[in-house]
């Protein structure tokens, strides 16, 4: 793990890369989220998948972070995991 480590912080050295990561972050957080809430539902993505009535490759795809999912996709995969979204607006700091 500490390769890893270290490849990530010579990568994000460069202030190229470290923009394009930065950017990546939104969608980065609602995939911890989605698999999150998954987890603790001690659900599998094929389960999910069952319970939104869809495929486990689309579950895979929305917790990989690649794409912002809908709203009304949130509220089925909460749903699915007995969860409930919640959206928050916070203040940048400068």
């Amino acid at each position: 793990m500490k390769d890893l480590s270290r490849i990530k912080a010579r990568m994000l050295a460069d202030p190229g890369t470290r923009a394009e990561y930065d950017a990546q972050g939104p969608e980065f957080a609602i995939a911890r989220e989605l698999i999150s809430a998954r987890v603790r539902a001690g659900l599998t993505q094929d389960q999910v998948a069952d319970r939104m009535h869809t495929t486990q490759s689309t579950i895979a795809r929305l917790e990989s972070g690649r794409t912002l999912p809908s709203m009304r996709t949130l509220a089925r995969y909460a749903e699915a995991t007995g969860t409930r979204p919640i959206i928050k607006l916070e203040v940048l700091s400068c």
